[in-house]
């Protein structure tokens, strides 16, 4: 885009995680001077810990189905993965040496299975393409030098001043702190004009509240059921919570259960509702169906049967293969009266209430929510208040569950603030584009 014999336009990307990386792909490809700050020693930390399950990039099901993942911000980040989606994440993957597949889940992983060799082989052809690096570099602000110049604060100082033609801000939440996302970002970006809701956990696990049968003051579960259960998952069950304004979360899957509650991927899917109704009813109840395989029928009518001189837990084990972790739940949340009531433990088995009264600490959650809103910016992710900044990735006002969606969103608020860029460049200096 720039010609060889212009001076190129500097400009700043802050943040190495993949939205900044991304950012600075686009950029130095038309024949930017990137340079990218970041606060940690390397690049793409949070990056490689995603990636110790294996990294998950995306997800393989239909573009409809995967853009609803995005719930109230769909509108705002829809127009962002048509230009970047699932399909464009896996051919930009290849065209790194690194080749994916699809599980069986739906998502979309690298066929090694490994974050390190993508990593290594972006950052490969980001040096090659002329980025430079500056790391252990705390961003403290940005400031307008004039119609046109910006001028980043550091800690440590850089030896001279820092201007910069344009600026992308991909600053993270403020999830994993230790990483590089500690969210202080917001306590200077409102000073630019930035409209910002609040961080919240997002992907996130949940505290119980009181859980003893009978209503007796206690928070959090037993001490017999967190020692002898904390670690355990329940599998094949299914989560319901209905939210406010019609919202309702119903899926199969599994989760975990926790010293302080609960946690794991049917609880990170359903996070989003649950931590609103906390926030406006100071309390959530997830309904958990303990046999999703079966109907209420059938659960009531096998614990109809005269169970004899068996014990409850003898008769459910091998009635309905309830035992461990699922049978310690029925006892942590029931009273003797309804394990003692067919009808009602029936209803219990398929619908049993777990009250939640909190989500897990910010610094905890796989993500979070809240963030630069998308009413203070362009469609290139320009602040309206400060021409020239752009802001991408976790920072912006959007979540999603795990799966994939986080990934393939963040690289393409990376495109799409890399291309505002270069739109932006080209308005300003029209004769050099």
């Amino acid at each position: 885009m720039f010609q060889a014999a212009d001076a190129p336009p500097r400009v700043a990307i802050v943040g190495g995680g993949p939205a900044g990386l991304m950012a600075a792909e686009g950029l130095a490809q038309a024949g930017v001077q990137v340079d990218l700050f970041d606060a940690m020693p390397t690049a793409g930390r949070k990056f490689l810990l995603a990636g110790k399950g294996g990294l998950n990039l995306t997800h393989g099901e239909a573009f409809d189905a995967f853009v609803r993942r995005y719930g109230e911000r769909l509108a705002d980040v829809e127009p962002l993965l048509r230009e970047f989606g699932p399909q464009e994440l896996r051919d930009w993957a290849k065209g790194l040496g690194v080749n994916t597949f699809i599980g069986s889940s739906g998502r979309v992983f690298p066929q090694d299975l490994k974050a390190a060799p993508l990593l290594r082989a972006w950052l490969h052809r980001l040096r090659t393409n002329g980025v430079r690096f500056h790391m252990r570099q705390r961003c403290l602000g940005v400031q307008q030098r004039g119609s046109a110049q910006l001028v980043l604060q550091f800690d440590p100082a850089l030896e001279r001043e820092a201007q910069f033609d344009a600026v992308v801000l991909a600053l993270g939440g403020a999830s994993w702190p230790q990483l590089g996302s500690d969210g202080t970002w917001t306590e200077w970006l409102a000073q630019l004009g930035a409209s910002v809701a609040p961080l919240q956990a997002s992907n996130c696990g949940f505290d119980v509240a009181s859980t003893a049968a009978g209503g007796a003051e206690r928070s959090g579960w037993s001490e017999y059921f967190g020692s002898r259960f904390a670690g355990q998952p329940l599998k094949n069950v299914a989560l319901t919570c209905q939210g406010a304004h019609g919202r309702h979360f119903q899926q199969r899957g599994e989760f975990v259960v926790t010293e302080r509650g609960i946690e794991g991927h049917l609880v990170y899917a359903a996070s989003a509702v649950l931590r609103d109704i906390i926030a406006a009813q100071g309390q959530a109840v997830a309904h958990i169906d303990l046999l999703a395989d079966r109907n209420h029928p059938q659960v009531l009518a096998e614990v109809s049967r005269p169970r004899g001189s068996r014990s409850l837990s003898t008769y459910l084990k091998t009635r309905l293969n309830i035992d461990g972790v699922k049978a310690g739940l029925l006892r942590e949340l029931l009273t003797h009266e309804t394990l003692a009531d067919p009808e009602l433990l029936a209803a219990a088995i398929k619908a049993l209430p777990l009250p939640l009264r909190a989500p897990g600490p910010v610094a905890e959650a796989i993500s979070t929510a809240g963030g630069v809103r998308f009413e203070s910016l362009d469609a290139g992710l320009m602040l309206r208040a400060t021409p020239g900044v752009f802001c991408a990735g976790e920072m912006l006002d959007w979540e999603a569950p795990t799966g994939g969606y986080l990934l393939t969103a963040c690289l393409a608020t990376g495109v799409a603030a890399g291309k505002g860029v270069l739109a932006y460049l080209a308005a300003a200096s029209p004769g050099k584009s």
